[in-house]
């Protein structure tokens, strides 16, 4: 059996000829709609990567693009979009292509290579992650430890190996001056004029001083000092969590605090972007000094 796309359909009676003249067995011929693009144009360069080697380089799975070009024309009658190549090789079948042109939908390949990064078990992301991360100088290798710590917290919203820099560097980053300077920023700048953030800011830099912020952060009980924090100020809920999310993480939103700093304590020293506790701290004061 044989299959080429519709545009190749002319060519089989030739074909045909050539196989009897040949004596050769002659195969079923088999033609399949061609892949448009979204403007439904034949597909071109002019509509972004076209060939294998671009995809790869621009951090798509190998797994995610047989998926998505299976999809493309065909599905085994059910609403089972993801598919790992054994189950499409027992699936497929010709009889299921429909005879409509395909279009090529980046964003619902970007989806599919997401649901395949993620899908991945910790060392095969470590793998697939490593190289990105190491390129942007954010680790060494994807053994790193505070790689393999950070991987349930950047595989949350994968969509390319490439999304992982973004996250990894906002958690070693400290981007609190820009945070409060931000007017769109809602959340902090509720905070602001309630006086919250103040009075975390205050709080923490003493347990920080004290030595217990940072024996919560290697302990794994942020929450237990949060809790007395929280009785100190009596503060509780979002007027306790998002003040101390901005003054330890620098921003208003992201993975868990307590597992942010965990990483950050584990890339300190190992990577020069990582800001440490004791470096925010001193530009949280400053702050504060001024507030």
């Amino acid at each position: 059996r044989t299959s080429s796309a519709e545009e190749h359909l002319p060519n089989t009676l030739r074909q045909a000829l050539v196989y009897r003249a040949l004596g050769f067995p002659m195969p079923t011929f088999a033609h399949c709609s061609l892949i448009l693009a979204p403007d439904r144009s034949k597909l071109s360069k002019r509509h972004g990567a076209t060939s294998v080697g671009q995809f790869k380089e621009l951090g798509y799975l190998p797994e995610a693009m047989n998926n998505y070009l299976a999809m493309l024309g065909w599905n085994d009658g059910t609403e089972k979009e993801i598919y790992t190549v054994e189950e499409l090789s027992e699936a497929f079948s010709l009889d299921r292509i429909t005879k409509s042109p395909a279009i090529f939908d980046l964003d619902k390949l970007k989806w599919m290579n997401g649901q395949h990064l993620r899908a991945l078990d910790d060392s095969a992301l470590a793998d697939v992650l490593g190289p990105v991360l190491s390129s942007k100088g954010l680790a060494s290798s994807g053994s790193d430890e505070h790689v393999v710590v950070a991987l349930p917290l950047l595989r949350e919203k994968l969509e390319l190996a490439e999304d992982a820099t973004d996250e990894m560097s906002a958690m070693l980053g400290y981007s609190f001056e820009d945070t409060i300077a931000n007017a769109s920023d809602k959340n902090c700048q509720k905070e602001l004029e309630s006086g919250g953030l103040k009075k975390v800011a205050d709080a923490m830099l003493a347990r920080h001083a004290d030595g217990s912020l940072g024996a919560a952060i290697s302990e794994g009980n942020l929450k237990g000092l949060l809790k007395d924090v929280g009785k100190e100020l009596e503060l509780k809920g979002k007027g306790l969590f998002m003040p101390t999310r901005i003054v330890l993480t620098g921003r208003s939103s992201g993975p868990d605090v307590g597992e942010q700093l965990r990483v950050v304590s584990l890339a300190e020293g190992a990577v020069d972007v990582c800001v440490g506790l004791d470096a925010r701290m001193e530009r949280l004061k400053a702050w504060a000094d001024s507030a």
